[in-house]
């Protein structure tokens, strides 16, 4: 039995089914072998192309097939021994450069099957006073990823409610508990300079942890999600975000928003830029000038339109973004349009609100199966020789996105 799951990367399989994913080692190992095996040549013998077959370079997370060998002193039992694959270890993404051709993300998951997890975390997290709901929420982010597909192989997700519960805990202790304290000692004082003073510098406090929770957030999900057994991380650095996101939010009110495409570019440039899968970055080299004018007729159409005309700016800065997004050389590109965009909205409010909230599960089903229904990857991708390395991340900043509202587009 091999050291590692053919399909998540864990460790210490010592039996047919990982304890991390409930694969089945040797089932997934044969089907992967199955649909990489070359289709026969007409005329062609079958032991010909099971050499053939065998002979080929397997993608990643295949058994690795041994290349035939004669038979020598040895006799039979070696051509035997050598015909038998193995399975790979994950720890590299072997292959070669893949062709130049469209690749899209799939999602294979129902808004039925969420559904059942959705009703099961709502009962168990009144059962245990709310504490159940970090263990909900991995339940739904392992769902969705599991469910989501590239090139053959699914997403897996590696955290767990306990490190959840263990990020609240922190985020509550460290953060909101420092700043409840100094919101009701500004109640208390009685010197209107005093107390203005409090406030402001509470209020700044509160407003200096968004980014810090936002890169917190972008960088725990990243380690804990991956793909053929190699996992993304996150290293950009929490302070310099801060920078960026105090300077881009002064600049977009001194300007009376104007500023807020350049605001948008470079904050998606730090968080994609510093976005890697494996030791390999993504890199985005998009700038807000170009959708500067886009802005400037959403402001001019905003009123007349009752606001809906938002939509087709946001589909604009949703392709422009993708369009400008890599990874080594190949690009991303999405073809959503405004309408298609107001469409899905407009659904997913309706399904919630004649539900009363219990719509939610076929809201995100239906919002993660659009994303990935405009969305394709463009070039040659070359996935040959990724590697894994670690990123230790604490699920604190995730803990305090939530307790602020500052989400990271994740569920």
């Amino acid at each position: 039995m091999t050291a590692n799951c053919p399909r998540c990367g864990a460790p210490a399989v010592d039996r047919d089914k990982c304890a991390q994913c409930g694969v089945v080692v040797s089932v997934y190992a044969a089907a992967l072998e199955k649909m990489r095996r070359p289709p026969t040549p007409p005329g062609a013998s079958a032991g010909g192309a099971r050499v053939e077959a065998l002979a080929a370079a397997a993608p990643a997370m295949a058994p690795a097939a041994a290349a035939p060998r004669p038979a020598g002193t040895n006799g039979s039992a070696q051509a035997a021994r050598a015909s038998v694959p193995a399975i790979a270890t994950p720890t590299p993404t072997p292959g070669t450069v893949a062709p130049s051709r469209p690749r899209k993300l799939t999602f294979h998951g129902s808004a039925g099957t969420l559904f059942g997890i959705y009703v099961v975390n709502v009962l168990l997290t009144i059962a245990t006073v709310g504490f159940y709901r970090f263990w909900g929420r991995v339940r739904v982010r392992r769902f969705i990823l599991s469910q989501t597909g590239f090139e053959g192989d699914r997403f897996a997700y590696h955290g767990t409610g306990k490190e959840l519960l263990l990020g609240f805990f922190k985020a509550v202790l460290f953060v909101v508990m420092p700043i409840t304290v100094l919101s009701i000692a500004a109640k208390l004082i009685e010197d209107r300079t005093v107390h203005a003073a409090t406030q402001a510098f509470t209020s700044v406090l509160v407003f200096m942890f968004v980014p810090i929770a936002m890169v917190g957030a972008w960088r725990y999900r990243l380690s804990r999600t991956s793909w053929r057994g190699i996992r993304f991380s996150f290293r950009g650095r929490a302070w310099a975000f801060v920078r960026l996101f105090v300077g881009g939010s002064l600049l977009s009110t001194l300007t009376l928003s104007l500023y807020y495409p350049f605001f948008q570019a470079r904050q998606q440039r730090f968080m994609i830029s510093q976005s890697y899968f494996g030791r390999r970055p993504f890199r985005f080299d998009g700038h807000g000038r170009d959708l500067f004018g886009a802005y400037v007729v959403t402001l001019l159409l905003f009123l007349p339109t009752l606001g809906f005309y938002w939509f087709w700016f946001q589909a604009k800065k949703t392709r422009y973004f993708w369009e400008h997004t890599y990874f080594e050389t190949a690009r991303f590109r999405s073809t959503v349009t405004g309408r298609q965009m107001m469409n899905l909205m407009i659904g997913n409010l309706v399904l919630l609100v004649f539900t009363l909230g219990f719509g939610w599960p076929w809201v995100l089903v239906r919002s993660t199966r659009f994303a990935f229904t405009y969305l394709t990857v463009e070039g040659a991708l070359d996935l040959s020789g990724i590697v894994q390395e670690p990123q230790l991340a604490t699920a604190t900043g995730d803990a305090l996105s939530s307790l602020l509202g500052a989400d990271v587009d994740f569920a």
